[in-house]
């Protein structure tokens, strides 16, 4: 994660506040990667919670680094709202 002390302030979130943003239970949708939650509530691409085999309301980390074919500057034009704990 990076060490930018704006990244520092932001408020954090368990995996278990994440999973209420898949775009089903709220309005708000959510995706963790690398320790930091990104808002992908706009992205047309996330609309129904999903994106290809990828679940919003989850840290995909994981996933991403071993199976998609994106660098990891996919999130980069997305908003980071928090830091996950």
């Amino acid at each position: 994660m990076s060490s930018d002390p704006d990244l520092a302030n932001l408020p954090t979130y368990t995996k278990a506040q994440l999973a209420l943003r898949n775009g089903q239970d709220r309005d708000e949708i959510w995706v963790g990667y690398r320790g930091l939650i990104y808002d992908v509530t706009r992205s047309r691409l996330w609309k129904r919670g999903n994106h290809y085999e990828h679940w919003a309301g989850q840290d995909l980390t994981q996933e991403l680094d071993h199976d998609a074919p994106h660098t990891p500057n996919v999130f980069d034009k997305f908003v980071v709202i928090g830091r996950l704990t």
